[in-house]
């Protein structure tokens, strides 16, 4: 699978780096400015959702109620919080392997994309000064459905002139596993076998490969 692929599209958190603690920093602020608490277990349900759906989340968490309107003005403070906890991100945060890993398929002349939900994905990548090593970047502000829908897969496939069985998802979500998988892709788990039971591969982190 790995030595026949012509394409790897790579999710952000979790794979390449954790901002996870960062988004979890930036909910529990907004909830506790709502008046409720929000904790590191209630963050698992929001792991590999888009920002409207993790705040409905967040506010069924707090059994709170409000219009569109006021949800797009919560989202939108929750990620200005977000970009600031981000803003002093570097290279050094780069999960082990990464950049050995990448810089190895390019070599190999595999296409290497990004596919993720994040709408920061840009600015993250340059942080981490690994722009230069995607061909393709594919985050939440060219798709609307988020995994596990396949739109950010399939959108990411496209931008490589590939087709979905010459390229494999590395995900470390289940969601992105179902929309790797339903994209028509092979897909590499990233993290523990029993929560990605669904992927083709489990492994602990792009330095085991």
């Amino acid at each position: 699978m790995l030595e026949q692929m012509k394409g790897a599209i790579f999710d952000l958190d979790g794979v390449i780096v954790d901002t996870a603690k960062y988004h979890y920093l930036a909910w529990r602020s907004l909830a506790e400015e709502l008046g409720f608490q929000f904790t590191v277990e209630h963050n698992e349900r929001l792991k590999g959702v888009s920002r409207m759906r993790s705040l409905d989340i967040l506010l069924e968490i707090g059994r709170l109620e409000f219009s569109e309107a006021e949800k797009l003005v919560m989202a939108d403070k929750k990620n200005r919080l977000y970009v600031e906890y981000i803003s002093g991100l570097d290279e050094s945060e780069l999960l082990p392997g990464v950049k050995t890993y990448l810089s190895g398929l390019r070599m190999r002349g595999v296409g290497v994309a990004l596919g993720s939900a994040s709408k920061n994905a840009v600015f993250i990548l340059d942080k981490l000064n690994i722009a230069g090593l995607f061909d393709a970047v594919v985050d939440g502000n060219k798709v609307s459905r988020a995994k596990p829908d396949p739109e950010v897969f399939q959108t990411a496939c496209r931008e490589l002139g590939l087709q979905p069985q010459d390229c494999v998802v590395f995900e470390d979500a289940e969601a992105g596993v179902a929309a790797g998988k339903a994209a028509g892709m092979q897909v590499v788990g990233i993290g523990k076998r029993e929560v990605l039971k669904e992927a083709d591969l489990v492994v602990s982190g792009l330095h085991d490969l």
